[in-house]
């Protein structure tokens, strides 16, 4: 890997999985603690209809694959909002209709010859220098953000009807956390692509949920772990030649079940006596 450094794209890939994974880390803990995984899945296939837009009207790739992902976010977030009982079906609708217009769009594309699979399946071996730095910005817009209503987002994490209560902007704080999502999985397409997306998500955050006691402590062991699959599966797919994307997942995958297997072999602490150090009454 050494002498895989001195190439200019592969320390392009790393500088990118690095900005990924610490925002994966932050967002992925919020989607994970206030269950809207399926919400975060819906606005990153309906983000390919930004992409067949973009190439379409001749538009930077992230001007039309933003626009649509933003949205998407909020009309997620009105109808989860207005309609909760039927929430999963409108999400459904908006992922499929978001997939079908962006083949349509690429279809009708003069002299199209984009690589699709770059887009489902990831390319970060190609995210070029000006990349990260949109990159960058995003990533820290985002993280502002989050530090700014941190403890808002604490109490809508964890008892929505009690944030409610305190007078904390539930609503206002859901659209502001389906938009993140959305400039999160703009920055992700370019590392795993729209298919894995939702697995570098949600999967560093289940495994940091499970041994830690804080929202703040989530965040950071989540987004190490992100960082940790992300350089590792970059250096498998490296060494064996695999797409990078997929390895990357794989990478977490395995993760996830050692975590898993970690928890269920485990001994459990022993329990006291709860007669232990009392004095028996004399018979």
């Amino acid at each position: 890997m050494a002498e895989a450094l001195q190439l200019e794209f592969v320390r392009n890939a790393l500088i990118a999985g690095v900005l990924v994974s610490i925002v994966c880390g932050v967002i992925g803990t919020l989607v994970v603690v206030n269950r809207i995984v399926f919400l975060a899945g819906g606005i990153a296939h309906a983000a390919y209809g930004g992409i067949g837009l973009a190439f379409f009207m001749g538009w930077p790739y992230a001007v039309g694959t933003t626009g649509v992902a933003l949205l998407s976010a909020g009309v997620m977030a009105s109808v989860t909002l207005k309609a909760r009982h039927r929430a999963d079906a409108a999400v459904g609708v908006i992922w499929a209709v978001g997939m079908a217009a962006g083949v349509i769009l690429l279809d009708l594309t003069p002299g199209y010859n984009v690589d699709l699979m770059s887009y489902l399946f990831g390319s970060i071996l190609a995210v070029p220098a000006a990349d990260l730095w949109q990159m960058a910005v995003a990533g820290s817009l985002v993280l502002l953000v989050v530090g700014w209503y941190y403890n808002d987002f604490l109490a809508m994490s964890y008892d929505d009807e009690f944030a409610r209560l305190r007078n904390v902007p539930v609503t206002f704080l859901h659209f502001l956390l389906l938009a993140m999502v959305a400039l999160t999985v703009v920055m992700i397409i370019r590392v795993v692509g729209l298919i894995l997306v939702i697995a570098l998500l949600t999967i560093p955050p289940f495994i940091a949920e499970r041994f830690t006691g804080s929202l703040r402590a989530m965040m950071a062991l989540s987004a190490l772990l992100s960082g940790l699959f992300t350089v590792t599966g970059l250096w498998l797919s490296y060494l064996l030649d695999l797409t990078s994307g997929a390895t990357i997942i794989l990478v977490a995958a395995a993760g996830f079940f050692l975590a898993e297997l970690w928890q269920r072999l485990k001994p459990l602490p022993a329990k006291k006596d709860p007669s232990a150090g009392k004095v028996r009454p004399a018979a």
